[in-house]
């Protein structure tokens, strides 16, 4: 590290992404990095010292050379790099004296706790902060981290396009999951219904939601449907009923979701039922629609997919439904489907399935053909 350095430090070095995940670093190497960096600070425009053990001393070396006005670092990812909510406190401070950087904010996997996500929202209520990504996964966040963000979002609402603060995602032993809970949906709500909220991306996974928290977001995005992209709920208990709350803001001719994921989230037939309505009413922005693993759909599930599918306005290209309980009869169903509507599904994912290759002989022809546009078929 500490030669790497002598070369950023260079005048000539006009580096602008610097990646340096699990090499093993320390805080020593944060030291040597914001020295080096504090003299040729205003090429760099993404830093990843993902998944090295910097702890909250790394980081408050690091602040030295976010805090150079000459700074103008745009992406600073710092995941499982054993943080605490002290490093919060840091950057709080620091990022205040330059808000205009960075605009993306990893720090995923880190013990930062409730506690840490209150010093964060001191910076994000700044009108001059635009951070415009902020990912929080498995950080040990509860429903009152949704309480102070919405708080500080609903003041200053505008720059923040992708949340996510997602669970399940870190192999690390010291990380806890984000247990959200409806109540701490319910808080994000006030934010998402705020007419200056501009979010795209959010991603809620396996945050121990339920139906009611379906509920909320659907009333909250039928207000302020126009911005969200993506919707990631996967693994949480949402069931049917939950699935019926959020089709109430599907079917909302300002919705212009484009991805949808709910995988495993414990769905049967009856989902397919009303996506299916609810997305024929307002078909042409899915592209991507994830039920993975959810067993229960079953081939009547897809027969009534299928309905959406083979809908002239219907625009999705990738479909999963991996570990489903599918039969061939699934098989003839999608083949049906896509001869009715060929021009724009590219990926079916059907693995786990229990499939040979008999049962998906039609849609393999169909991979094969010209007219369609099915580009990977999975199944095995």
């Amino acid at each position: 590290m500490k030669h790497l350095c002598g070369f950023l430090e260079s005048p000539g070095c006009k580096l602008e992404t610097l990646s340096l995940m699990d090499c093993g670093l320390s805080e020593i190497s944060c030291d040597y990095l914001a020295a080096a960096l504090k003299s040729n600070p205003s090429h760099l425009r993404e830093l990843d010292l993902s998944s090295n053990k910097l702890q909250d001393s790394g980081v408050k070396h690091l602040c030295d050379l976010l805090e150079n006005p000459g700074c103008k670092l745009e992406t600073l990812r710092l995941e499982c790099c054993d943080l605490s909510e002290i490093s919060c406190d840091f950057l709080e401070a620091v990022l205040n004296l330059n808000p205009s950087y960075p605009r993306e904010v990893d720090l995923s996997a880190n013990k930062l706790q409730d506690s840490g996500v209150k010093q964060l929202c001191v910076l994000l209520e700044n009108p001059q902060h635009q951070i415009e990504t902020l990912r929080l996964m498995d950080c040990g966040l509860s429903e009152i981290s949704c309480d102070y963000l919405a708080a500080a979002l609903k003041s200053n609402p505008s720059h923040l396009r992708e949340l996510d603060l997602s669970s399940g995602y870190s192999i690390s032993s010291t990380t806890k999951n984000n247990k959200l809970q409806g109540s701490g949906v319910k808080h994000l709500c006030g934010f998402l219904e705020n007419p200056g909220c501009k979010l795209e991306t959010l991603r809620l996974s396996d945050c121990g939601l339920s139906e009611i928290s379906c509920d909320y977001l659907a009333a909250a995005l039928k207000s302020n449907p126009s911005h969200l992209r993506e919707l990631e709920l996967s693994y949480n208990k949402l069931q049917d009923s939950g699935v019926k709350h959020l089709c109430g803001f599907l079917e909302n001719p300002g919705c212009k979701l484009e991805t949808l994921r709910l995988m495993r989230c414990g769905l049967s037939k009856i989902s397919c039922d009303y996506l299916a309505a609810a997305l024929k009413s307002n078909p042409s922005h899915l592209r991507e629609l994830g039920l993975t693993f959810n067993e229960k759909l079953q081939d009547s599930g897809v027969k009534r997919l299928c309905g959406f599918l083979e809908s002239p306005g219907c625009g999705l290209e990738t479909l999963g439904l991996d570990g489903c309980g599918l039969s061939k009869v699934s098989c003839d169903y999608l083949a049906a489907a896509l001869k009715s509507n060929p021009s724009h599904l590219r990926a079916l994912d059907l693995q786990s399935n229990k499939l040979k290759d008999p049962n998906v002989k039609q849609l393999s022809d169909l991979q094969q053909s010209p007219d369609y546009r099915l580009e990977l078929l999975a199944w095995s």
